[in-house]
């Protein structure tokens, strides 16, 4: 799939636009960007988002991508049925459980402020 899948096809798929002040959006910016400054290379643009950078632990970093994993579900519409489906499916062998139940945990604590 990575390399015969077209531009064509990619522009097909849905992808949300939420407003700028959505709070779904804004915690994805957050997330990622925090996610993304992993160190002192990333300082300019780590301001400009509104993120510290710098290196995280680990237990933080799992945190944070679970708690991005379930606002992405949301911005997506997805249930919690369809976000369990997609880590069941997504390949073979993975041991995505504690990743999954994670997510989950973020995905219904968002459930509840929206």
């Amino acid at each position: 799939v990575e390399i015969n899948v077209s531009l064509f096809l990619i522009k097909c798929f849905p992808v949300p636009r939420p407003k700028n002040n959505d709070k779904l959006r804004q915690r994805v910016v957050k997330l990622a960007g925090r996610l993304a400054c992993v160190d002192d290379r990333f300082a300019d643009w780590a301001k400009e988002v509104g993120v510290e950078y710098g290196s995280l632990l680990s237990k933080e970093k799992k945190d944070m991508t679970h708690e991005l994993d379930a606002v992405v579900a949301h911005l997506y519409g997805l249930s919690e049925d369809q976000l369990a489906h997609i880590f069941e499916t997504f390949h073979v062998g993975w041991d995505y459980q504690d990743r999954l139940d994670a997510t989950i945990e973020h995905f219904n604590q968002w459930s509840q402020k929206l």
